[in-house]
């Protein structure tokens, strides 16, 4: 397979989106804005010469949109080979093309957000650490910050304290996001509304700025879900899933009129 470089000459015209096949749809124009604007500051994203899940994304570590302490190390954002291109040598070749270029950027190892077992919207914990990676750092409820480094005895990353409780203050649904990831742009307005037709608190904070992220109460920064405080999930729901979870809580009222 062939790999691509995306540039802002090529930006519009390749498919970038892992589930969205239009260019013209409104979740890819989002998540290629956001590209566009930190191609300058040192991401990259590499994909497979096909239309489908297969990419890396990352950026030097101190321009990371996560709440992280890594210093001379690059950030995998994002690391997805799936469907047809899954099991066919796709994954290693581009974690090595990923490792190649960051060492030749002069990076002390890679830096990565997982999990303690394989949970949505974050990279495989098995694969990476047969890969090499291990756990530096654990952060509530499940998050795993796993680093490969290129060099014996280099300075191991961290969380920032920030991130490490994934609590918060306010009461309520609050629910923090970014646009590095194209599916909020569509599903955070239609569980918004969902909760404020059934009169339920929620309140969507974007996170619009490196440094906001890197002081943001969770990990994941593209989309974290909290209830009364407390961290609920990482997962970008679709309203359905949302019903489920204001049900859980008791406070998905019946139509009286039904």
């Amino acid at each position: 397979m062939e790999i691509i470089d995306i540039t802002k000459e090529n930006l519009e015209s390749e498919h970038i989106c892992c589930a969205i096949a239009s260019n013209e749809d409104f979740q890819v124009l989002s998540k290629k804005k956001w590209i566009f604007e930190r191609l300058d500051e040192g991401l990259v994203f590499k994909k497979g010469n096909v239309r489908g899940k297969c990419f890396i994304e990352y950026i030097p570590a101190e321009m990371a949109w996560a709440p992280i302490i890594a210093e001379g190390y690059m950030f995998i954002n994002c690391f997805l080979v799936a469907g047809q291109y899954k099991g066919r040598g796709n994954s290693n070749l581009l974690l090595e093309e990923c490792i190649k270029d960051s060492k030749e950027k002069g990076k002390k190892g890679l830096v990565i957000l997982s999990s303690k077992k394989k949970a949505p919207y974050l990279s495989d914990p098995k694969f990476l650490k047969y890969k090499g990676f291990k756990v530096v750092d654990t952060a509530y409820p499940y998050y795993e910050l796993l680093y490969l480094p290129f060099k014996k005895r280099e300075k191991k990353p961290r969380f920032k304290e920030n991130a490490k409780k994934s609590s918060i203050k306010e009461r309520g649904f609050i629910l923090y996001y970014t646009h590095q990831c194209p599916f909020t742009v569509k599903y955070v307005p239609l569980i918004e509304n969902l909760a404020k037709s059934k009169n339920i608190p929620f309140k969507a904070i974007q996170i619009k700025t490196r440094e906001e992220a890197q002081n943001a109460p969770s990990p994941f920064t593209t989309y974290s879900l909290f209830f009364n405080g407390r961290f609920i999930t990482n997962e970008i729901l679709s309203v359905k899933k949302f019903e489920r979870i204001i049900a859980l809580y008791g406070l998905l009222k019946k139509d009286p009129a039904v």
